[in-house]
Formats: C-alpha cells, structure tokens, sequence
C-alpha cells in the first residue's frame, strides 16, 4: 500500500522528523506546537499517541505543562496506515511505547507525501536506547533532541532516571517516578541504587 497525497504543482513531497530527549524536556510541547502551526496553515493534521498511555486523557495528547491537542490512541503501528489516508501531517507522540513496526510505517508514510513528526523518550530509566527510537532517529530528515534541567545539579538533562524499585520497562509516571538528570548526576544515581537493586 503506497499512500501518494498530489497537490497543485504533482506529488506532494513527505519527510520524517524526530523530537527526542528525557522526560520533562518539552517533547510533547514541541510537538504540539510543529502540529498547530500545520493546522493554522490549513493542512489535514492527525495526532496518535499509544493506547497504553492514558495518564492525562483518554483522547488528548497533554503536555506535562497541560497543553493539549486531540488525539487518537491506538493499539498497534499498523493502524496509523488506515488512519492516515488522505492527511497531510500526521503527528505521534511516545513513539517509545510502540512496536517495531513503527519506523516502517512512518517510511510508507513519508514515501508517500506525509509529513510525520513523532516525539519520544530517546532512553529507557537505565540509559539504554528505548524502542523504535533509535531506528526513527536513523530515518530521519530532521531529529531535535531537547533538554530538561537536572533535578540535582542544574545542568542539561539528557537521561529519565526513575526513583523507584521497579525494573519494569515501562513505568508511566510523573514526577514522583522520574526526575531529569545530566549524565554525571544520572551515574551517581545509578550506583547509589545498586545496592538497593542486587
């Protein structure tokens, strides 16, 4: 299936962008933003996020500043392709939580004259790669990664450390869970909790 948008001058051309960073960096606040701009242009915008992720709304993408932008969840990448017939910006956020299938998808839509932006953790709590992201990220004509601030020292955050036990991977939460850190104050946080850990 090869989804091609024409417009006045042909075949409309599509490409892929990334947003990536640690948590509370303003990922989703850019990403909101890229997709508001395409709306006041008049373009054809859907929004998607994973069905698993519910934390603020149901059917909103929210920023952890509140801002808010109509979403649909879905459970699976391979639904964007039958969602996604006929707009011209697709935008999806905590692309992390997706299949593998996910940078596949974006590619069909791109190749076909989609615009897609996607926003996503770039690193799990232990530091390491986290999902698709890494291949979004390779595939990518444009990647923006942001910056929180550390919780501790006050640097540029690039890492989501996670304060409590648990070793599962995914751990929706706030930040009673996650706190930015840099990369000094994110080793030092890691070897405190070791002990803790075994």
């Amino acid at each position: 299936m090869f989804l091609e948008h024409t417009g006045p001058q042909g075949p409309r051309k599509g490409w892929i962008e990334v947003i990536c960073g640690s948590m509370f960096s303003g990922k989703t606040e850019e990403l909101i933003r890229r997709l508001r701009r395409a709306e006041f242009a008049k373009q054809q915008v859907e929004i998607f996020k994973p069905g698993v992720d519910t934390r603020y709304h149901e059917e909103e993408v929210v920023s952890h500043d509140r801002n808010a932008i109509r979403s649909t969840p879905v459970p699976n990448s391979s639904n964007l392709l039958l969602l996604a017939s006929h707009i011209q910006v697709v935008g999806i956020d905590e692309a992390q939580f997706f299949d593998d299938g996910l940078p596949a998808v974006c590619e069909q839509l791109a190749n076909g004259g989609v615009r897609v932006i996607i926003a996503g953790l770039d690193m799990d709590f232990q530091g390491r790669p986290f999902g698709p992201m890494p291949k979004l990220m390779a595939i990518a004509e444009y990647v923006t990664k942001v910056h929180a601030i550390c919780m501790h020292c006050g640097g540029l955050a690039t890492f989501s450390h996670r304060k409590t036990a648990s070793q599962d991977l995914v751990v929706l939460g706030e930040t009673d869970s996650y706190e930015p850190l840099c990369r000094d104050c994110f080793v030092r946080a890691l070897t405190a909790q070791q002990p803790a850990n075994g």
